[in-house]
């Protein structure tokens, strides 16, 4: 490269400062003819007119922002479908929420109706099938037994209530007061005083080995006369105790 310019040098100095700069000229015009003939040789090889290909690139550049804003509400509308559908769980879970606290409040309402309208004793005093759901652990309930009496108004009702759950221990028949199995239960018995119902609960632990068939229950009262009644009823489990509200 040194040798070249070192040559034009010694060719261009002889020449005077006009002539260089006419030489000069001529070379960056001898370029720009260069330039433009490859551009023009270039769109008549795509047979483009420069008018159009500049248009073509208008269009892209308008394209490309068209682009933008379609993605820009692409992305609001994808922001609203999960606002929308978080919203719809929502109401869904309300809704599902509210259909549960509407079956509860059934449930009780068919709890207090069959309290009313049951077919009771001549002394009036009834018992209710226990209600057993399981525990935590192995061998382990929770219990609610119901004693109801049907009396005139603000007549109260005492009394006392017992129960024994009976099943097997191996191939043999046994039995144990619930006050041994339950911590919750009065001893020998569980005191009853009550206008219309009461409901005796708590949870009991069964011995290791023993199978259970069943429970006896025996209401007593001593108010406002002496009754009893005794009934046994099956060992059967159910999920959760019936609502009764509070």
């Amino acid at each position: 490269m040194n040798a070249i310019l070192s040559w034009i040098t010694r060719f261009v100095e002889p020449l005077g400062p006009k002539l260089f700069l006419a030489l000069a000229l001529l070379l960056a015009l001898t370029l720009l003819a260069g330039i433009y003939l490859g551009r023009h040789a270039a769109y008549n090889d795509m047979n483009v007119a420069p008018q159009t290909l500049r248009s073509v690139r208008l269009e892209l550049s308008a394209l490309r922002e068209t682009l933008k804003v379609a993605q820009g509400d692409l992305q609001m509308q994808n922001t609203r479908h999960e606002v929308d559908s978080r919203a719809l769980e929502l109401v869904r879970s309300e809704m599902a929420a509210e259909k549960a606290r509407t079956a509860d409040l059934e449930e009780g309402l068919s709890f207090y109706r069959s309290m009313v309208v049951s077919v009771d004793l001549a002394s009036g005093l009834s018992l209710r099938k226990p209600e057993l759901v399981p525990g935590g652990s192995q061998g382990r309930f929770s219990y609610r037994i119901f004693v109801q009496h049907k009396t005139r108004e603000y007549e109260m009702v005492e009394g006392t209530l017992s129960v024994e759950v009976f099943g097997f221990n191996g191939e043999e028949e046994a039995s144990y007061p619930l006050d041994e199995l339950s911590e919750e239960f009065g001893a020998g018995a569980a005191a009853l005083y009550f206008l219309y119902f009461q409901a005796i609960e708590g949870e009991l632990v069964l011995p290791l080995g023993f199978e259970p068939r069943g429970l006896t229950v025996v209401a007593r009262t001593s108010k406002p006369r002496e009754t009893e009644i005794r009934e046994q009823f099956p060992w059967e489990l159910q999920e959760r105790f019936i609502n009764v509200g509070n």
